[in-house]
């Protein structure tokens, strides 16, 4: 995707914004150790202006993923803990009776933040999960016939558990189709355990972060990822793999046309990243399972119990169908 003009004019490049994430990521790595991937696909999601599932067992570091993300930039950020009790208007928030108006005024709930964490997501019942699809989708809420919108940058950061059955509350496929990644935090390797060991021992160290890039600055390097070039190729690669997903005599239901156009925005930013103002098509193969895979349905399919095999089909896939050259 071209467009009428170069937005990284040469000898500027994209030196700029990528140093920008490059001073965020880093400033992420002080805490989250020995998980530069996650780190940098949570930083992609931010940069595409969608949101990010991190799901896997407790005690990984997936809030601490979230908060480490949060307190690196200058910001409003707000933790919402799920529980079976939360209601719709405790996330979005309700009209009150103001008694010196006389009148009843909107006050904003917790999803009115530029980084939400939503943690242990599925331990809230279908209708207050969907109280946050609006939020999500179209950055606002609407409450009373109004409609309030959310500031920008806006990401939702939801965290789950997938071994725990008891009161918990799976994830609607409308839902997960908003998430622009899944991801598993998974063990670090025994170094960076070693580490976490000895940084923990005056307190959490999550809480000494200090920002790095403005509220504004996330603003213009999302502009900047919506002006990283996609050739016809590449776009039809996107497509084609999207296709593979919907002819697969595997697959009860294929990626939509959401995963589709999540997918193109997952390259471009993971480009920007990378120092790169043009996508290629090893950015596709890099993000097509941790985009694709949440978003379709297999056959035999049973909740939470075939996430691997989900994954390595849309791995297959993606290396049979034919990469531009």
């Amino acid at each position: 995707m071209r467009g009428d003009k170069m937005p990284f004019p040469e000898g500027q490049s994209v030196a700029a914004p990528t140093l920008l994430i490059q001073q965020l990521e880093s400033n992420i790595a002080q805490v989250v150790l020995g998980k530069a991937d996650v780190v940098r696909l949570c930083v992609v999601a931010l940069l595409a202006g969608e949101h990010v599932l991190l799901e896997d067992v407790p005690g990984v570091g997936k809030t601490l993923v979230g908060k480490a993300l949060a307190r690196s930039v200058s910001g409003e950020f707000r933790r919402i803990q799920f529980t079976p009790d939360l209601l719709p208007a405790d996330i979005t928030g309700s009209s009150v009776f103001d008694a010196r108006q006389q009148q009843f005024v909107f006050s904003p709930g917790p999803v009115f933040a530029n980084v939400v964490l939503a943690d242990e997501i599925n331990r809230t019942t279908p209708r207050t999960q969907s109280a946050l699809l609006e939020a999500m989708s179209e950055g606002q809420v609407s409450a009373d016939g109004q409609t309030h919108p959310l500031p920008k940058p806006f990401l939702v950061i939801a965290t789950q558990n997938p071994l725990e059955f008891e009161g918990t509350y799976p994830l609607p496929e409308s839902q997960l189709d908003r998430f622009l990644l899944r991801i598993s935090v998974g063990y670090p390797d025994r170094q960076s355990q070693r580490e976490i060991l000895s940084i923990h021992r005056r307190g959490e160290p999550v809480d000494s972060l200090q920002p790095v890039l403005t509220a504004p600055q996330i603003v213009e390097l999302q502009e900047a990822v919506r002006e990283v070039r996609v050739e016809a190729s590449v776009a039809d690669y996107i497509l084609d793999v999207v296709q593979a997903t919907r002819d697969s005599d595997e697959l009860h239901v294929g990626v939509s046309i959401r995963g589709g156009v999540s997918l193109y925005r997952a390259a471009q930013a993971w480009a920007l990243a990378e120092g790169r103002d043009y996508v290629v098509p090893d950015d596709v193969k890099r993000l097509a399972v941790p985009v694709l895979a949440h978003r379709v349905i297999p056959k035999g399919y049973l909740h939470g119990g075939q996430r691997q095999a989900v994954e390595a089909l849309i791995e297959r896939l993606v290396e049979e169908v034919p990469a531009p050259s």
